[in-house]
């Protein structure tokens, strides 16, 4: 008896209770460590490494020619606030960002509402709703480019013989403001059957019963929209406004085929900036410190959009 009190208080105290838990438990999450390895090296080799290897570039002066020359601490970044051509990268990768966001925003929602509605070959129309998402973005930006083409431009033949417009074709890609403008119409046009899609995936999940209320009550589509739709998909819109925006600002494709940064380094943006800057010119302490400048904004802006979204369910 007085063993098995030992026992039995042995047994029922907390140590040995999760000593017991670990050891049940031991071959199973072995097994799991061994699922989740191929993707623990693979985020190991191909985000942890590089990510730490330029943050190292960063507060170090290391260049191609020269080699590594020691750490400067914070210099780097200095010198990139001094750099007209990096603020003027900084403003367009921000600005690029939110005029997007809101047209992809403006036209997702209409679009989203228009399927939702009964038409014909909707099934059709959703299918054909992806192909800008996922198209290889090289292959639509060859599209792209002949449609701005200063002296084949479709857009500029549709000005002239459609609206007579009768003073000089914008030139696209050669204007700052015009290719600003071509940018921005190539980055919405790609990914707005995205915020579509995920608004629509929201609304589907909405029953009809809650539109058939609101309808009684006499409620208009701004406030169906602002009082019922988004309090109940707003973690998809979250979630989903979170991915796009991170899409967007990383984004080094459009802009590098489009424009290459120019003219005249006018629609550079971080991530063109400091392959420019790292890659072609050689300088990969300067060209690690502007990419990772995009971190801390990401950061910010990733918690700004939880806390919202934590502060939505918590209401």
């Amino acid at each position: 008896m007085e063993a098995a009190g030992v026992d039995e208080s042995g047994s029922s105290r907390p140590g040995a209770r999760v000593h017991a838990k670990r050891h049940r438990l031991g071959p199973d999450a072995l097994w799991g460590y061994l699922l989740i390895s191929p993707v623990l090296l693979y985020v190991l080799a191909l985000v942890a490494y590089p990510f730490l290897l330029a943050l190292y570039f960063s507060v170090s002066r290391v260049t191609v020619a020269g080699g590594d020359a020691g750490f400067v601490g914070l210099d780097n970044y200095a010198h990139l606030f001094r750099d007209p051509q990096f603020l003027t990268a900084l403003r367009n990768s921000l600005s690029f960002t939110f005029f997007a966001e809101v047209g992809k925003a403006v036209l997702g929602i209409g679009l989203a509402f228009l399927l939702l509605e009964a038409i014909r070959f909707k099934k059709v129309i959703r299918g054909f709703l992806m192909i800008p998402w996922t198209m290889p973005i090289s292959l639509a930006l060859l599209g792209w480019k002949w449609m701005y083409d200063p002296q084949f431009s479709v857009i500029n033949r549709v000005l002239q013989h459609v609206f007579r417009f009768g003073g000089i074709p914008p030139d696209w890609l050669g204007d700052p403001i015009y290719s600003y403008i071509a940018i921005l119409v190539v980055n919405i046009w790609r990914g707005f059957p995205f915020s579509a899609v995920i608004v629509l995936a929201g609304l589907t999940s909405i029953p009809h019963d809650i539109y058939d209320a609101a309808k009684v009550d006499g409620a208009g589509w701004l406030r169906t929209w602002h009082y019922i739709i988004t309090p109940l998909i707003a973690p998809i819109l979250f979630i989903g406004l979170i991915f796009d925006v991170t899409f967007t600002l990383g984004d080094l494709t459009i802009v590098y085929l489009l424009t290459n940064g120019g003219p005249y380094g006018t629609t550079e943006i971080l991530p063109t900036i400091s392959y420019h800057t790292g890659i072609q010119g050689g300088d990969l302490s300067h060209g690690a410190a502007s990419a990772l400048l995009l971190f801390p904004i990401l950061l910010v802006g990733m918690v700004v959009f939880l806390r919202l979204l934590y502060r939505r369910q918590d209401v």
